[in-house]
């Protein structure tokens, strides 16, 4: 019998991995000690955005009108169906152009899959699911490179535009900005409950729904002169992009816990113990430079440190400019849109209440 006839026998995507979904990240105290032992990086006078700031992806001055935004991501499995998984990756990946205000123009597949262990439809669908999503946002997968690996990993590495006075660092909030969130948080603890069994069909399709949506947003949001800053939020949950933000800026970060806006069941499963590892390597890597209020409790601590794959935009802005983020995530059909908190003059720390 052949591989391809076995596919009704072929293992869950999760069970061939060890995390899933941007879960998958190094934990950030990790990924700092790696990068603090280079040396400075070559200063060039088109970079506009490098690692400086740990930002969503890199951006590279073309000329006067046009900035090349060029980013990747890639992981492992978060859901167990094939077309599932690879949408949710290609949307992910594409996050970090539409978080810099940019437009993707083209792909190229990251394709890493255990040949011998998964059938070959299998595969199939994972690659259609992230080409469907590229058609969604008008862009070509125009190439790739893939290896047979232990675990399957799909991503994409990512090109898009932007007008040079357009691109939205995560490090220009300004003192005095209310922080907006496009999409509801959760997507962890709901990756966690699937992968015991204990997710049902209302709140798969309530994950699905939120992982595969586009932040196509990001260039109009840009456009809007009181959006002074932009990032997605994704591996390290809502406090660690928060604090990439406020250290950037070099500002306090304050959130608000009664105001944060969470996907179906989330809170209830985390009560019942649904919280991926992820949560608590976050935890350990920047807990230092958080302020928790007397009324944040661990369950509290770890939705806010769970990892939220293809998570949505958090912007920073204007007070004034408030109702037009507003209306521009409704107008694109993000209703969960929240506002989060705000920026203000202090140490660069995370303040909760």
């Amino acid at each position: 019998m052949t591989q391809d006839a076995q596919a009704g026998a072929a293992p869950r995507l999760t069970s061939l991995s060890h995390g899933g979904g941007c879960g998958c990240k190094i934990a950030p105290g990790v990924l700092s000690d790696l990068l603090s032992r280079f040396g400075p990086a070559m200063a060039h006078p088109q970079l506009m955005v490098g690692t400086e700031t740990a930002d969503d992806a890199a951006v590279y001055r073309l000329n006067d009108e046009q900035a090349l935004i060029a980013t990747t991501d890639f992981f492992m499995p978060i859901v167990d169906d094939p077309y599932d998984f690879g949408r949710i990756a290609a949307t992910n990946a594409l996050s970090d152009v539409y978080a810099m205000g940019g437009t993707p123009i083209m792909a190229l597949a990251i394709v890493g899959m255990p040949v011998n262990v998964l059938p070959r439809e299998t595969i199939a669908q994972i690659l259609k699911g992230g080409q469907d999503v590229c058609a969604q946002a008008g862009i070509p997968v125009a190439g790739g490179h893939t290896i047979d690996s232990v675990e399957p990993i799909y991503g994409l590495a990512a090109m898009g535009l932007v007008h040079p006075s357009r691109v939205k660092r995560n490090a220009d909030a300004r003192a005095g900005d209310v922080l907006v969130l496009s999409k509801p948080l959760g997507v962890g603890v709901l990756s966690a409950a699937l992968k015991k069994n204990h997710l049902d069909e209302a709140g798969y399709r309530a994950m699905i729904a939120s992982t595969t949506r586009l932040n196509t947003p990001g260039p109009a949001l840009a456009a809007l002169s009181g959006v002074h800053a932009i990032t997605d939020v994704t591996g390290f949950g809502l406090l660690g992009h928060a604090l990439e933000m406020a250290r950037g800026a070099g500002l306090t970060a304050r959130l608000r816990v009664a105001g944060l806006p969470w996907l179906p069941q989330v809170q209830q499963l985390a009560r019942e113990g649904y919280v991926t590892g992820a949560s608590g390597r976050n935890w350990a890597s920047y807990g230092a430079s958080i302020r928790l209020g007397a009324g944040v409790d661990d369950v509290a601590r770890a939705l806010l440190t769970d990892p939220q794959t293809s998570g949505g935009l958090l912007v920073s802005c204007a007070p004034d400019a408030v109702d037009a983020v507003m209306a521009t995530l409704a107008g694109q059909g993000f209703d969960g849109a929240a506002v989060v908190g705000e920026m203000a003059a202090g140490e660069p720390v995370v303040q909760v209440d």
